[in-house]
């Protein structure tokens, strides 16, 4: 049976603060970001369930999941597995990772795993474009990892707006600065069994009530496509996803 996965968007990084810093090379996490990760370590309702800890490998997503979820590391010996597939959607500096050799000095003796991590995962070509295609590949390749894994119970900590890719939800793609999702917000998601190949994800209804959504009727496959398009060419715009592939947008397999 295909896990729960508990997504969680990473806290404040200095890049947040402003757009002039997203001339920032993998930015990390400023004081509040850091007051962020401690007040999610206690509100999280699923520590004593949580089996992993998945994380982008960029260092603000890293450092949020060590964290925010240390006391599930310490207490169940685990490691944060680092995957690139997660990473942010775009090539601005501040979504551009640091290469596999400076990550493995600076998160030295640290409950971390970059074995999954190949020498261009930071490269932002092929694979991992920055283009609605590359983009939705990967999303595609992290669920069927995630869908494979024998545990019952993840949490994913990535970006805002790899978080809309990733659940196929666009419906509040505006609330901040290009996404929904709030620094260290966390939402819980069960795979679909109607169309395991592309894995789509539903909202548990715990975690609906959590952030007081309740029973409203979540918005068709449509309604959807027209907001996705409509973010992503706004994207476009702001350089989160690559403009000279704007005919690889649409159409998209929610």
């Amino acid at each position: 049976m295909a896990p729960i996965i508990h997504c969680v968007r990473h806290a404040q990084g200095y890049h947040n603060l402003s757009t002039a810093n997203h001339s920032i090379h993998d930015p990390l996490l400023t004081a509040f970001g850091e007051d962020q990760c401690r007040l999610l370590a206690q509100k999280f309702p699923y520590h004593d369930t949580v089996e992993c800890i998945v994380a982008s490998p960029i260092r603000r997503t890293m450092y949020t999941a060590m964290q925010s979820f240390g006391q599930d590391l310490d207490k169940k010996g685990l490691k944060v597995l680092a995957i690139p597939e997660l990473q942010e959607t775009s090539n601005l500096p501040c979504d551009t990772g640091s290469s596999p050799e400076e990550l493995a000095k600076e998160f030295n003796g640290k409950p971390v795993d970059f074995s999954r991590l190949t020498p261009d995962w930071n490269s932002k070509e092929g694979k991992w474009a920055p283009t609605a295609q590359a983009i939705e590949a990967r999303v595609k390749d992290a669920k069927l990892w995630l869908m494979a894994r024998p545990e019952k119970e993840i949490v994913l900590v990535t970006h805002g707006g790899f978080l809309h890719f990733f659940t196929g939800d666009w419906s509040d793609s505006g609330r901040y600065h290009g996404t929904g999702w709030a620094n260290t917000e966390f939402r819980s998601y069960t795979f679909a069994d109607t169309d395991p190949y592309n894995a789509p994800l539903i909202e548990t209804a715990a975690s609906k009530q959590l952030r007081k959504v309740g029973n409203s009727k979540p918005l068709d496959r449509e309604e959807q496509t027209q907001l996705k398009m409509t973010a992503e060419k706004e994207w476009q715009d702001e350089g989160y996803v690559d403009k000279g592939k704007a005919q690889e947008v649409g159409n998209p397999k929610l």
